[in-house]
């Protein structure tokens, strides 16, 4: 079968198409014939060594794929040939072995995909569907205003509909080119401002009436959590979340006693820890069904076959991308 062999680190040129041997599912998994497999900025940092887990070389990079079911490992039960399923490989610790034609799962984190919901759109509920679904139960947004950063990305353009859907006061929206922020807006944001903007907190103070938001979520780091977190409204929470806020983050004297004297809390979330068998297929149903009700839309922003992966890696490394972009074997 084709792969993507990534062995050595650097630039989107290091990823290269090769053959691989079938694999075969053992008792208790399954092989999936991938028709998507999703690309993660966390794939990005993996393939220059900067991520926190970094599968050993050579590995095929990937997550997460969607497809049909190829074969059954033994003690299988509940899942079919030829039936369509999520294979979240992150929910089981598994951070590569996605782009390829087939993969492997454990069966019973296997999740069966309606028929209205594409594989494309299956890739993008997974890491970045959960982890906004997830987002919302550890800092909810019922009542209050919030603030997503990277709002037009994979992860920021479903949290903004789902804060919407659970009743948030306000959503406020930051991204980086005018066409994100419209997405953004056309996505239910009330507000929408360009981080590039030098003044971008006070703009987000002035559209809320003087104050800043009561929660954050944000997954760009550096600079925008610095100036997030002195914008964050008293009592208010920050969650900080994804592959490049552990690139650059520190916290100094007077950030802390702002915390402390605005009565502040600053959160980290990942959510593969909190995903079991039980709970990933609850999670991921609720998603499929919303999306087939309409009350969630998912936008793909590109995909790629697997022999043009580093064009793919470019287009997400450019942060030129709106939603979610996927691989196609």
């Amino acid at each position: 079968m084709k792969i993507v062999s990534l062995s050595r680190f650097g630039g989107p040129e290091v990823l290269s198409l090769a053959e691989q041997p079938m694999p075969e599912p053992g008792p208790g998994q399954i092989l999936i014939k991938v028709a998507a497999a999703g690309i993660n900025f966390a794939d990005i940092l993996s393939r220059q060594n900067l991520y926190a887990v970094t599968p050993p070389l050579p590995s095929v990079p990937g997550s997460e794929v969607a497809g049909t079911v190829a074969e059954l490992g033994s003690g299988v039960r509940g899942l079919a040939v030829g039936q369509r399923v999520a294979g979240p490989l992150f929910a089981i610790g598994r951070y590569d072995g996605g782009y390829a034609e087939y993969a492997v799962i454990d069966a019973a984190y296997a999740v069966p995909l309606p028929d209205g919901v594409g594989f494309a759109e299956a890739n993008a509920l997974m890491v970045q569907g959960l982890t906004a679904y997830y987002l919302l139960r550890q800092a909810p947004a019922a009542g209050k205003s919030v603030l997503v950063t990277a709002a037009a990305g994979g992860v920021g353009s479903i949290l903004v509909q789902l804060a919407k859907r659970a009743g948030a006061s306000k959503v406020v929206a930051v991204a980086g080119s005018p066409e994100k922020l419209d997405f953004a807006r056309s996505l239910g944001a009330e507000i929408a401002i360009s981080y590039r903007d030098a003044d971008w907190s006070q703009k987000v103070r002035d559209a809320l009436g003087g104050t800043g938001p009561d929660v954050i979520y944000d997954s760009v780091g550096g600079d925008i959590t610095r100036e997030g977190l002195k914008l964050l409204a008293p009592l208010g929470q920050m969650v900080i979340f994804g592959a490049l806020n552990i690139q650059d983050f520190q916290l100094n004297i007077p950030d802390l006693l702002g915390l402390i004297f605005n009565n502040q809390s600053l959160t980290g979330f990942a959510v593969a820890p909190l995903l079991d068998a039980a709970s990933l297929r609850r999670s991921l149903d609720e998603l499929f069904g919303l999306v087939l009700s309409g009350e969630l839309k998912v936008t793909i922003g590109g995909a790629y076959p697997l022999a043009e992966v580093a064009e793919a890696h470019r287009a997400v490394e450019s942060r030129s991308t709106i939603g979610k972009v996927v691989l196609q074997p």
